[in-house]
């Protein structure tokens, strides 16, 4: 393994074994840090694989409810991860300068574009899921420009961006959509054509970078924090709970207590599948129409509002808090917790797996399928990391993209 274990981003680090032959005091809470961003991965993964091929959350029930806490959330944990796995490749504790600077650099910008293209091969070959791979890349590069900051200017703009970013979407969003046809800009902008071309990365996709930037950012900032210190992991859960508590507790007051609110949202169309009071926090009632401006003030997990912004980054906060400090201060749990902490240091591979076997097996109607199909996929993707990690490294696609990064080592 000629890479640095710390040069990591959907590639493995050391696998969980290493760590446990660790002897040195001074270097525990650093691996515990390491493991509890494997294990936060690990279950957003899950999480993932529950929102494409569980049971649909509009059964209801506990087994509905626990659907409905995947749905969006992994995704925007998976892009919160993002950002710490950035700042891991150019340096956590400071930025690489110089010719390590730059070669750092030019490994995200590589992995960005291998993002790019493994995301769009994926959506081309007609999977029913929205891969969100292809925008992955694209946030790379374009929060590439802030590695160098620390942790309380990053902090600044990623509160701004979700402040912002989201109202910029809407407008944007109905300027592409004027017509009528909802279908934009053509030619380069929508290529290729079956596939997310740049608007649909930047603006109408599921996934739009101008609304999930702000996760992305947050995470590069939590990076640079000393996650070593009691205090600070503290502090974390603490802001975490705060901000899901203000984005979802701050819908709920506007559906109801805002005149006019609901009715504009029932008047666009939703509450279909379910009633729209719900939508300070599930997407069972569906998603938005962006024919009125009142689904700004709602906070469910596909909506790309503030609001949804704001809840979903204090929900990331909160895992990776609880995962930290679970994997440095119990031992027991840490081995409990080994095999979704393989699936986290293989996550790309994870991901990719239940794409291509949701495809081969002719899955179609997302999500919908009994309990055990998903207990199958994450069974399945659990043993094959757990056999894997106990012979390398790295997981197999993780190691194809470390060796594409190679040619940033001629960088001077």
């Amino acid at each position: 393994m000629t890479q640095n274990a710390h040069d990591t981003t959907l590639v493995a680090p050391p696998r969980p074994e290493a760590y446990a032959t660790t002897q040195l005091p001074d270097t525990r809470p650093s691996v515990g840090r390491l493991i509890g961003v494997d294990l936060a991965r690990g279950l957003a993964v899950f999480g993932m694989y529950a929102a494409h091929v569980g049971p649909d959350p509009s059964e209801g029930g506990s087994t509905g409810f626990f659907m409905e806490l995947a749905h969006g959330r992994a995704s925007a944990l998976f892009a919160f991860l993002a950002g710490f796995s950035i700042v891991l490749i150019t340096g956590r504790r400071s930025p690489k300068t110089g010719r390590a600077g730059r070669q750092a650099v030019a490994k995200v910008v590589i992995r960005a574009l291998v993002l790019l293209v493994l995301g769009t091969a994926l959506t081309l070959t007609g999977t029913p899921v929205e891969v969100i791979l292809a925008f992955y890349g694209l946030y790379f590069l374009l929060v590439l420009p802030l590695y160098r900051l620390g942790a309380r200017p990053l902090a600044v703009i990623a509160v701004s961006g979700a402040l912002i970013l989201p109202q910029i979407l809407y407008v944007v969003q109905q300027a592409l959509n004027q017509g009528g046809d909802g279908g934009g800009p053509g030619g380069i902008w929508a290529w290729p054509t079956d596939a997310d071309g740049i608007v649909s990365l930047l603006f109408t996709g599921g996934y739009p970078a101008l609304a999930w930037i702000p996760f992305v950012v947050a995470g590069m900032a939590v990076a640079r924090l000393d996650l070593a210190s009691t205090v600070v992991r503290a502090r974390l859960a603490v802001t975490g709970v705060s901000l899901a508590v203000v984005g979802h507790g701050g819908s709920f007051l506007a559906l109801h207590l805002v005149p006019g609110v609901a009715s504009a949202l029932r008047a666009s169309g939703w509450g279909e599948g379910g009633s729209v009071m719900s939508a300070w926090w599930s997407d069972t009632a569906g998603y938005p129409t962006g024919t009125t401006p009142a689904w700004l003030l709602v906070a469910s997990p596909h909506s790309e509002t503030t609001l949804s912004v704001v809840a979903n980054t204090g929900v990331a906060i909160v895992v990776l808090a609880a995962c930290l400090a679970a994997t440095d201060t119990l031992p027991g749990f840490r081995r409990l917790a080994a095999p979704v902490i393989a699936v986290g240091t293989m996550s790309l591979t994870a991901y990719v797996f239940h794409i291509v076997a949701i495809r081969a097996l002719g899955m179609e109607e997302l999500p919908g399928f009994p309990l055990h199909v998903l207990l199958g996929f994450l069974v399945a993707v659990t043993v094959f990391a757990t056999l894997w990690s106990r012979h390398f490294a790295r997981g197999p696609l993780e190691w194809l993209l470390g060796r594409a990064t190679r040619i940033a080592e001629r960088v001077r």
